[in-house]
């Protein structure tokens, strides 16, 4: 059942939160052992494992990356099937040629922006909350 959600209401509450550090987004083949990791996101791929660590974390092990991200929370509790929101945000950052790499918790949507850009794409978030 699909639960129809205000986009407007959503964008009006998204309340970006910047999270501290830089993370990578890092390609490990196979079935890495993930008990000393800080992982924020794994995805399995044919490839191998794509994971979201620290920065430092991947620094230690010699991972390669070539893109360091901030990590932008979005504090509004949005529903997985609402429609529109990940386009909306998306959308604003492309405008202003960010960067935006979006995964969907549960809860909330985690945003990984070029870390040298945070600032701005906060700027970008706030003003499309606002309307």
């Amino acid at each position: 059942m699909l639960v129809a959600v205000d986009l407007a209401a959503l964008l009006h509450a998204l309340q970006p939160r910047l999270d501290a550090g830089e993370y990578v987004f890092v390609s490990v083949p196979g079935a890495p052992d993930l008990t000393a990791l800080t992982v924020l996101a794994f995805v399995a791929e044919d490839e191998g494992a794509t994971l979201v660590i620290p920065r430092g974390e991947a620094d230690n092990r010699c991972w390669a990356y070539d893109f360091v991200a901030a990590r932008i929370t979005l504090l509004v509790h949005s529903p997985l099937a609402a429609v529109g929101l990940t386009a909306a945000v998306a959308g604003a950052l492309g405008e202003a040629g960010i960067a935006c790499n979006v995964i969907a918790g549960f809860f909330h949507d985690h945003l990984y922006v070029p870390v040298n850009r945070a600032d701005e794409a906060m700027t970008v978030l706030r003003k499309l909350a606002a309307g």
